[in-house]
């Protein structure tokens, strides 16, 4: 059972000799054999292509039905008679390849909808499919071939360089994006941050809020996330990070290149995390802290110190992860002895 059609464009029919090339393994005597297109161990048929990657996956390959597998030598042996096995060091990486072979990035359809509303002199690039109700605001700049979808905003000034995409309901405002930039729907760029002072008195008076975002290149945004722009400075989200659906990114947080950060993270306001660091679902990150490059913070953990590059951490408050885990075995030996001591 492989993508539907209804949905994803299709290349159609391959050969396994095209899939080969695809992946850079050498011709074989069955390359005309044809393929329809990918799906996963469970689901394939004879028309698919599958992957299987990791030991515990190991019963679903005897199982699978897919005609041809993207497999790890240590495990080709067990790919099923009739199912072609593709040897690799990397079966999901390779899969990536032919998964990509068989339904390519959709190309920008070139237009304006008559319903978008865009400044006279905002700058559209060429080749670039605007949809209907997109606004696009004064001195705006959208690069080539970038496609901006059904509803979504750019505000004032903002900048999205080529090949960008900014997908439905998703809004960009006090912000320069580069190259390849991709804005889930309904994500959040610009906005105030959250930055007041409380009178003597009780009243809350905001902080001007007077930065900007400054996104990288291939940078991706998750659909409903949020970032806040700079207080004074810029916030600031480095080339190639990858953040997940539903994280908040305070004012002036800097994100390093290449970052990952799951849903429903926090980040407070002038933190920073350093190049290929990784933030798990629900990671809260204190103001003023530094993560630093590489370093890994387990889901729902609580950082309210600097992590060292290269460090995991876990809990709340956020230990180093063997320190945790410890600590998690002692507490359990310990409640487990009280009951005893109850029961006994």
């Amino acid at each position: 059972m492989g993508a539907d059609s209804r949905f994803y464009a299709s290349a159609g029919v391959l050969t396994l000799g095209i899939l080969r090339s695809t992946i850079g393994l050498a011709a074989a005597g069955d390359d005309a054999r044809c393929f329809g297109g990918v799906a996963p161990l469970g689901l394939a048929g004879p028309d698919d292509v599958a992957f299987m990657e990791g030991r515990k996956n190991l019963p679903a390959l005897k199982a699978t039905k897919a005609g041809a597998v993207v497999v790890e030598e240590a495990f080709a042996e067990h790919v099923p008679a009739g199912s072609v096995a593709l040897v690799v060091a990397s079966p999901q990486a390779e899969f990536i390849k032919i998964a990509r072979r068989f339904h390519p990035p959709v190309p920008p359809k070139p237009g304006i909808h008559p319903s978008a509303v865009i400044a006279p002199d905002a700058v559209i690039g060429a080749g670039c499919e605007i949809g209907a109700f997109v606004y696009v605001g004064a001195g705006a700049e959208i690069g080539a071939h970038s496609i901006l979808d059904h509803h979504c905003s750019v505000g004032d000034g903002c900048k999205l360089g080529p090949h960008g995409r900014i997908h439905a309901h998703a809004s960009m405002a006090y912000c320069l994006a580069g190259d390849h930039v991709v804005l889930h729907p309904g994500a959040r760029i610009g906005n105030e941050g959250f930055g007041f002072i409380t009178t003597p008195q009780g009243q809350h008076v905001t902080m001007p809020q007077l930065g900007r975002v400054i996104i990288g290149d291939g940078a991706e945004i998750g659909a409903g996330t949020c970032i806040d722009r700079g207080a004074g400075g810029d916030t600031v989200i480095g080339a190639g990070a990858r953040i997940d659906n539903l994280v908040q990114i305070g004012h002036n947080v800097t994100i390093g290149r290449g970052a990952v950060i799951v849903a429903q993270a926090g980040i407070a306001g002038s933190s920073s995390i350093g190049d290929y660091a990784v933030l798990a679902g629900q990671a809260g990150i204190a103001g003023h802290v530094s993560i630093g490059a590489k370093a890994r913070v387990g889901a729902q953990a609580g950082v309210s110190n600097d992590v060292p590059p290269g460090i995991d951490v876990l809990g709340s408050p956020a230990w180093p992860a063997k320190e945790t885990m410890r600590a998690f075995a002692r507490l359990r030996r310990l409640a487990s002895s009280k009951t005893n001591e109850k029961t006994g």
